[in-house]
């Protein structure tokens, strides 16, 4: 499969990587096996980067796939610390969990910051000390912010950006997908590698996937872009369409038929609105006194089954 450069990071990807966010107890709840037998899948036919976090759980299911595995493989991860000791003790954990030296990118996860590079200053001075200890090749940041682009465009220590971006905008937090774009371009100019993410908008754009995938990978200065993927048909019909930008219409129009989302054991709600705080859509509302979600608004973020202290909310 093809492979482009991730900005002036020295790193080679293929266009399409697998963002493993759903596998995890936030969403699919695979298990290790199953999830970490579609990784692997999708490593044996050329995707090179997988997409991670501490907050997604899928560390078991990225180890699994690795295991025996003597391939090219990267790994991009984040923190969502508030600390310089969080944000090393997640960096220290992912490399023990997945049985790493060095984590190839790791971001600020900033979904809710507009100026992540100020707001996490301190993280981001603990991630450039444990990139000069050898245990990060590259600092990124990742947000759903126009802004956040935009400063992080000329700031010289961030070398990777993940912007959200969707032909709709939608999630976007701060403008349109136009101004998103235009982001995007600025932090490539500079040198940035970017890979996007939500190009399907969290599965709201599924109905017309083809098209609203060409259209990130279309974008001025995106050099690949991060997909959940569920079945190993998913996987191939993605690799073809980032890869080799070929479709196979019976296998999309299968594809384009589905639509997840998220699902609120009401019964259970208790009302405590910690969910609608870690919202990054503003997708939820209470109502009665309990959780509830807009569909049209939703982009399968998973943060809201993050920040629920019950663990009340499924992707269905």
């Amino acid at each position: 499969m093809n492979k482009v450069s991730l900005g002036a990071t020295g790193l080679r990807v293929n266009r399409l990587i697998f963002g493993t966010l759903p596998l995890g107890p936030l969403q699919a709840n695979l298990s290790a096996a199953e999830g970490g037998a579609l990784i692997r899948h999708a490593l044996e036919s050329g995707v090179t980067l997988l997409d991670t976090a501490e907050l997604y759980g899928t560390y078991p299911h990225i180890r699994e796939a690795l295991r025996g595995f003597s391939g090219e493989c990267l790994i991009a991860s984040k923190t969502h610390a508030t600390t310089a000791a969080d944000a090393r003790s997640h960096v220290l954990k992912a490399l023990q969990e997945l049985a790493l030296e060095r984590l190839d990118i790791v971001h600020i996860h900033g979904a809710r910051l507009a100026d992540p590079c100020s707001d996490r200053a301190e993280v981001l001075g603990e991630l450039l000390l444990l990139k000069e200890e050898g245990k990060i090749r590259h600092v990124g940041l990742s947000s759903h912010y126009i802004t956040a682009f935009r400063i992080a465009a000329g700031h010289p220590e961030i070398d990777v950006v993940h912007p959200l971006v969707n032909r709709t905008g939608m999630g976007i937090m701060d403008g349109s997908a136009a101004q998103m774009a235009e982001a995007i371009a600025c932090c490539a100019k500079n040198g940035k590698g970017v890979y996007a993410m939500k190009a399907l908008a969290g599965g709201n754009l599924i109905s017309d996937a083809r098209a609203s995938i060409r259209y990130v990978l279309g974008l001025p200065g995106v050099d690949a872009l991060a997909l959940g993927m569920l079945s190993r048909q998913e996987i191939d019909a993605n690799l073809k369409l980032c890869s080799l930008d070929e479709a196979d219409e019976e296998i999309w129009e299968t594809l384009e038929m589905r639509r997840r989302k998220f699902k609120i054991m009401e019964k259970f709600c208790n009302g405590c609105g910690a969910c609608i705080d870690a919202c990054t859509a503003e997708a939820l509302v209470l109502e009665s006194g309990v959780a509830t979600v807009k569909e049209e608004e939703c982009i399968l973020c998973g943060y809201c089954a993050a920040a629920c202290p019950d663990f009340l909310i499924r992707v269905v």
